[in-house]
């Protein structure tokens, strides 16, 4: 037998006595730059922010004040560029999205706060493209959690988030509300498959394998917290093996996410395998520490109605969902989100109707 396994040990129990540092010492170091680093970008990001809110405020006013025009902003930007040799970021247009960027979030001290902690690039998507501040909320606190880049914040845009969640709000079980109050700010209506360039007549293993084949793209969809345990996965109930499609754990719920996938329309005979599925994670792989198990049914389409009576009177944790395979029509949500807010306006302007007061009893004839 070989002696170089003693060695090996005799010779790190050497360096260990003599003070030589571990690679876990090394490590722990390299963590500490890295964490700073982040900060440090952190940090920058927010004083470039900063910078152009304060020109943009500058140049708002002298165009009040004193009739600045492009002329005049022109001439500042060369002015820059003239004592600021081959400093980027000041061009005129930019100077205009400055003063266009302070002029939108002056009036909202909340908005522009959650704007220092995106890059500039994000903020002017944001900015240029959400008509109402309750949608550039929207896009800044999701782009802040999910750490979009601006690729995935260019997605979500172009896939009208914001109108699809504000039409179609998520439709979950009364379970899922009671054991999970947060889960309506997790799981969404709709989630868009795009990516995986599904022909028309696709099956579900076709589905399937798309969304194994593209996880990441799918794990981006779902949303940061979500992490990938197996697709396929086995339970065994009573000596039959069931297979479940996708099977996830979500930090933030900290529990597992079971999702199925239909490529058809939802129907509520759908949900009793769900919740059979359920019961067995709960009961046989479920951690002590974790909390009940979701289900979602991924479906080709469904009817909200029947969405609703059928999750209603469920038992279990359950919701159901659509995938879509194509980029929805941007220009008809947002005409219907026109509608939306108008139909909410003049609820809002109606008056309340007065309470219809008690008729007085007549009073009786005088004897």
């Amino acid at each position: 037998m070989s002696k170089t396994p003693r060695k090996v040990v005799k010779a790190v129990a050497r360096r260990a006595v003599a003070g030589v540092p571990s690679q876990a010492d090394f490590d722990q170091i390299l963590g500490l730059i890295d964490a700073a680093r982040t900060r440090a970008v952190a940090a920058v990001n927010t004083t470039l922010i900063d910078l152009y809110w304060t020109i943009g405020e500058q140049i708002s006013r002298k165009i009040a004040d004193q009739g600045w025009g492009k002329g005049t902003v022109q001439a500042l930007a060369e002015h820059i560029q003239h004592h600021q040799a081959g400093m980027t970021g000041f061009s005129a247009q930019n100077l205009w999205r400055m003063r266009q960027f302070y002029e939108t979030y002056q009036a909202s001290p909340k908005l522009s706060t959650l704007s220092r902690e995106l890059p500039w690039s994000h903020n002017l998507a944001i900015m240029s493209r959400s008509k109402r501040d309750e949608e550039r909320e929207f896009y800044l606190r999701l782009a802040i959690r999910e750490r979009w880049s601006f690729r995935q914040l260019q997605r979500q845009l172009n896939g009208a988030l914001f109108e699809r969640t504000v039409l179609s709000p998520v439709i979950l079980s009364p379970v899922v509300t009671e054991l999970h109050p947060s889960a309506s700010s997790v799981f969404k209506d709709s989630y868009l498959v795009e990516f995986l360039n599904l022909p028309k007549d696709h099956s579900e293993a076709d589905l399937h394998d798309g969304l194994v084949a593209k996880l990441k793209d799918f794990l981006i969809e779902l949303g940061r917290d979500f992490c990938f345990v197996g697709n396929h996965y086995t339970v065994q109930v009573g000596g039959r093996d069931f297979e479940l499609d996708l099977l996830f754990f979500h930090r933030g719920l900290n529990c597992l996410v079971d999702i199925e996938l239909k490529i058809e329309e939802f129907q509520p005979e759908h949900l009793g395998k769900l919740e059979f599925y359920l019961e067995a994670l709960d009961r046989d792989v479920k951690k002590p520490h974790e909390r009940a198990s979701i289900g979602v049914l991924l479906c080709a389409t469904k009817d909200h109605e029947v969405v609703e009576y059928a999750l209603s009177r469920s038992a279990s944790p359950a919701m159901v969902a659509e995938y879509q395979t194509r980029l929805p029509d941007k220009k008809l949500l947002q005409a219907k989100l026109h509608e939306f807010y108008e139909l909410a306006q003049q609820r809002a302007a109606m008056p309340a109707l007065e309470a219809p007061k008690p008729n007085k009893p007549a009073k009786r004839p005088k004897k």
